[in-house]
């Protein structure tokens, strides 16, 4: 369904959010967000908050959203909004988040976000590392996805030539992958430009509906491929990310298995899931595996 507006929104579900917030003055709706029916920056009599809602809470996207709720306390207050209330209202689920002012991050080359960009991220691996979260893994995603392993049995003629002919060789690594990204501290999953709100030289967080107990060194490796995306040589994007201590201290065969795996994932999800913008996000991820690779 088209995301919401204020106006748009059922009666009920307005009646709910104003019993948290005090009476809406005006609802600025933002340019991104795909994965709520409603989110929008409330100035309100008791402030200016985030408010996202989705209108199926009991269906997949609600679940999702509700493990966003669970996880927010346990997140580093320096690196992520509070969540300030929930509430349920007409079949919706709403959340209400400390306001985050500023822009999307800039990931390209020479941009002022990327040293701040590197702090924050080295900041939630210093601090979800010291909690224990109840939360999906990453690695048993991966494994059911096996997105290589699913390439080979569709065979797509338009994949990748050397992919085509070293197809084993990439289940291969995708099979190593699924072990080696097994882990028991929450990472994001979801990294990249609109996830990341600057501020006068601070970065924070946004959107941990997709967080999983993982490997932490997942997130840097994600995030190279976003590097990639913006502009980045892959060695470059790599350099960049020593800069995170869960990237420095991992090994090579599991950085390679990481950049095969995203790679696979992104083939598999442009044919399976199509969205305007994961043909590039999937050459990113070419890119980078090439160079792990050395090809």
């Amino acid at each position: 369904m088209p995301r919401s507006t204020w106006e748009a929104l059922p009666v009920a579900v307005q009646a709910a959010i104003v019993q948290e917030t005090g009476r809406v003055h005006d609802a600025a709706l933002p340019d991104a967000g795909r994965n709520s029916d409603f989110s929008a920056t409330l100035h309100t009599e008791t402030g200016t908050i985030f408010c996202k809602g989705i209108a199926d809470a009991d269906g997949k996207r609600g679940h999702m959203h509700r493990h966003e709720a669970a996880v927010n306390p346990f997140l580093p207050a320096e690196v992520a909004p509070r969540l300030l209330w929930r509430a349920e209202a007409d079949g919706w689920l709403l959340l209400g988040f400390e306001h985050s002012p500023g822009h999307h991050v800039d990931l390209s080359p020479g941009s002022v976000d990327l040293a701040p960009v590197r702090d924050v991220v080295t900041a939630m691996a210093a601090g979800l590392s010291t909690v224990s979260v109840d939360a999906p893994s990453l690695a048993d995603q991966w494994a059911r996805l096996a997105a290589w392993r699913r390439l080979a049995k569709d065979g797509p003629d338009d994949l990748d030539p050397w992919a085509q002919d070293h197809i084993d060789e990439l289940t291969s690594w995708e099979t190593t992958a699924a072990e080696r990204v097994a882990g028991s501290t929450l990472a994001h999953t979801d990294l990249h430009a609109l996830n990341m709100l600057s501020n006068d030289g601070k970065v924070q967080i946004v959107d941990w509906a997709w967080s999983r107990n993982a490997n932490p060194a997942v997130d840097p490796a994600f995030l190279i491929t976003r590097l990639i995306e913006a502009g980045h040589a892959s060695a470059a994007a790599e350099t960049w990310a020593e800069q995170l201590p869960p990237w420095r201290r991992t090994p090579a065969e599991t950085k390679t298995a990481f950049a095969v795996a995203i790679w696979g994932i992104w083939e598999y999800l442009e044919r399976h899931q199509p969205l305007s913008h994961r043909p590039a996000l999937t050459a990113a991820a070419r890119s980078w595996a090439h160079y792990r690779l050395d090809l």
